[in-house]
């Protein structure tokens, strides 16, 4: 049998000449076109030769994070090699050296906090600057100007004032009335029963001393003017609507309701003054 498909095959070819064939694959691809080799295993060993070919022991030319278990699962024609590399002592003495390393590196933990200390330290520092130097200038301009505050306090010199008369200031843009009262006008203010007054008040309440009465020029009706040494009741009189103040300024007859406004005043017993305001 061998001699006679010999004999054919070499007719054949001297008939028919050299042909090229196209065998069938052998060999599986995956899908981007790489050879599959499921059952291909780079860590086996071949035998020892004698030639210390084929030692035992890991390949020096493989990775040692290459070597470990092979899984080689298989679906149909595809296949997938995943390999799991061993944990190794050395992975673990790294990690042990690298937070050895960060516990002894030095700590910049307390300068951060600090810088972090001054900068909110200094902001704060500069906050309060502004806002000091913000509400000083504000409160400047809401200040009185210096002839505001000339107006503000009004003297008289008391010697200039004889026993019985009447001084006409102006405070503020007001009248006030300065009246150096005698022993008879001050008996008869104190002598005056209460409970005919319209706006009852003692005549040691209105004064500081009992020679010298001083109060606002100005009706307690509707602001008009009264007249000193005038009306019924030796005071002052309004002519306006016929208002009569005693000589301690209250209200006895007419349309007015209170008694004369006493203003803010003191004496400079020394300089002999009368400081109104």
């Amino acid at each position: 049998m061998l001699g006679r498909v010999e004999a054919n095959e070499g007719e054949h070819s001297e008939s028919v000449g050299p042909k090229s064939l196209n065998l069938a694959p052998t060999v599986r691809a995956l899908p981007n076109g790489i050879p599959s080799a499921p059952r291909l295993n780079l860590a086996a060993r071949a035998p020892s030769d004698g030639h210390g070919h084929g030692a035992a022991g890991p390949r020096a030319d493989v990775p040692t994070r290459l070597t470990g278990t092979v899984t080689s699962p298989s679906v149909g024609l595809v296949s997938k090699t995943f390999v799991a590399p061993p944990s190794t002592n050395h992975l673990h003495q790294r990690l042990i050296h690298t937070s050895v390393a960060v516990k002894d590196a030095p700590q910049t933990r307390p300068l951060t906090a600090a810088m972090s200390y001054f900068m909110v330290g200094s902001l704060g520092v500069l906050s309060a600057s502004v806002a000091q130097s913000t509400i000083t200038g504000f409160l400047e301009t809401m200040a009185a100007s210096a002839d505001v505050l000339a107006l503000a306090k009004t003297e008289v010199q008391l010697a200039s004032i004889p026993e019985g008369k009447n001084v006409i200031i102006k405070w503020r843009g007001k009248p006030v009335f300065i009246r150096h009262r005698t022993p008879d006008e001050i008996e008869e203010a104190r002598t005056v029963d209460l409970k005919a007054l319209r706006d009852p008040q003692r005549d040691e309440d209105r004064v500081k001393k009992p020679e010298w009465l001083v109060m606002l020029g100005v009706c307690t009706h509707l602001g008009c003017v009264p007249i000193g040494e005038s009306g019924d009741y030796g005071g002052w009189f309004c002519p306006c609507h016929g208002s009569h103040y005693d000589i301690s300024g209250r209200a006895r007859k007419g349309p007015a309701p209170l008694n004369l406004e006493i203003p803010p005043y003191d004496f400079n017993e020394v300089e002999g003054k009368l400081i109104v305001g």
